[in-house]
């Protein structure tokens, strides 16, 4: 007597767009609140402080997560910006730019408050403030 396998994760197959999530260090914290923002507005997270926690907290060199996330980049469809940009996420801002993957940024007000932004009014951090042209 032969079963029919029923689940229901095969009942929600509806493709999302992947997107990766561009982060601060300073928003650690915040990095559940960032994917559940994406879940909820049509994508698909892919929070690098959720796949290698903080440099895999420092277990191997930092350059092989910095590849690792460099990776994920690339294959996202999208990346989201979220809060002020520091220098590694405009690094991956650039691998974002010359894939032709489209980039949107977000400030956060609160953890359950994030709205959406233009690169010309995101903040970044105090060390990159003459960095806005790359953007």
């Amino acid at each position: 007597m032969k079963k029919d396998f029923a689940h229901p994760a095969l009942e929600v197959q509806k493709d999302k767009p992947l997107v990766y999530t561009a982060m601060s260090k300073h928003l650690f914290y915040y990095r559940m609140f960032i994917s559940v923002f994406v879940l909820e507005n049509g994508g698909v997270p892919l929070n690098p402080f959720m796949v290698f926690d903080y440099f895999l907290l420092d277990a191997v060199d930092r350059d092989l997560v910095r590849e690792g996330n460099n990776n994920l980049v690339k294959r996202c469809d999208e990346i989201w910006v979220f809060g002020a940009i520091s220098n590694g996420v405009l690094a991956e801002i650039q691998i974002a730019n010359e894939q032709g993957k489209v980039v949107r940024y977000f400030a956060i007000e609160k953890p359950h408050k994030i709205v959406e932004t233009t690169k010309d009014k995101i903040e970044l951090e105090a060390d990159m403030a003459d960095m806005r042209h790359l953007l």
